[in-house]
């Protein structure tokens, strides 16, 4: 752990003790701020680094666990930054744009990663999709490269992640706001303009500064590195029908949906229109043909009665 903790004068070379204008302070990082020179807030770096103390701490101990950890950046000037250094120790990142409910509507993402994958192996050399037209493929290609370059960070994600690694908690409030409702802690660089209140852990720092930036999730993905090479080997359960996952109740299988399968009723033969009329048609006219068989037997008899009764008379 002391060969990644940064020195209170890397911290000072980086700038990461720059804060905003007073005039756009957050009063909540009140306890953060050092002083206030030419109408820009200091930031401590003494406390500054005593949270990133505890952040690397919370990140070894949700590593060692057997989570996995998220990080959020969507500057355009960071996003490289934060990239490279999630890659680097095996982490997942969005460096896009955070997707609305991709923590609390896991299930959708879910589906979405599903059919990146389909499309992945379709379009490959040997894929099921050589037998499709130009046009199609083109349009499956499209498709491959929308969600790629939302989802591609969060490929292998099969279940939640264990914490959020935040670069501008103020920025990324989405996210911060999703990972609040499902109950997965925080670790976030926070500038003076933020709310500190709604991060597990937060690193008071210059969240605008590269080298600022550079120096502090470097701290930390050194941190899950470490961890992740003294974590014991854990399979990762692949994404198929036989588990879900659920924000509320996690992994479950899929023996109850089978279950209730196999109890449905089964459905019902609708008897066809044709068959309805004729049946309907054909009633009736049996009826008639019987009553009109009878009558004309009696008419017939009255008939020969009159005649053997009475001859007719003959001019």
């Amino acid at each position: 752990m002391a060969d990644n903790q940064p020195t209170l004068e890397a911290l000072l070379a980086a700038g990461v003790h720059f804060g905003h204008q007073t005039r756009r302070w957050n009063p909540k990082m009140r306890r953060f701020i050092f002083a206030e020179r030419n109408g820009i807030h200091i930031i401590d770096l003494q406390k500054t680094l005593r949270q990133l103390e505890l952040a690397q701490k919370l990140a070894r101990e949700v590593v060692l666990r057997g989570d996995n950890v998220l990080f959020v950046c969507t500057k355009a000037q960071l996003s490289a930054i934060v990239k490279a250094e999630a890659e680097r120790c095996g982490s997942m990142y969005i460096t896009e744009r955070w997707l609305g409910g991709l923590l609390t509507n896991f299930q959708t993402v879910k589906k979405q990663l599903r059919r990146m994958k389909e499309l992945e192996a379709g379009t490959e050399e040997g894929g099921g999709f050589e037998n499709y037209t130009k046009k199609e493929q083109l349009m499956l290609a499209r498709e491959r490269e929308k969600l790629g370059k939302y989802l591609s960070g969060i490929k292998n994600m099969t279940r939640l992640p264990g914490l959020l690694f935040v670069v501008d908690s103020k920025k990324e409030r989405i996210a911060v706001s999703e990972a609040n409702k499902v109950g997965i802690r925080i670790v976030a660089i926070v500038d003076t303009n933020a709310d500190p209140d709604q991060i597990t852990v937060p690193i008071a720092g210059n969240d605008d500064a590269i080298r600022s930036v550079e120096l502090v999730t470097k701290a930390i993905a050194d941190s899950i590195a470490e961890a992740r090479r003294e974590a014991p080997l854990r399979e990762e359960v692949e994404e198929s029908e036989s588990y879900t996952y659920s924000s509320d109740r996690g992994a479950e299988p899929a023996a109850e949906d089978t279950e209730r399968k196999r109890r449905r009723r089964p459905r019902r033969r609708r008897a066809k229109p044709d068959a309805i009329a004729a049946r309907m048609k054909g009633a009736p006219a049996e009826g008639g043909t019987e009553g009109g068989t009878e009558g004309g037997a009696e008419a017939g008899a009255e008939t020969e009665g009159d005649v053997d009764a009475e001859p007719a008379p003959t001019e």
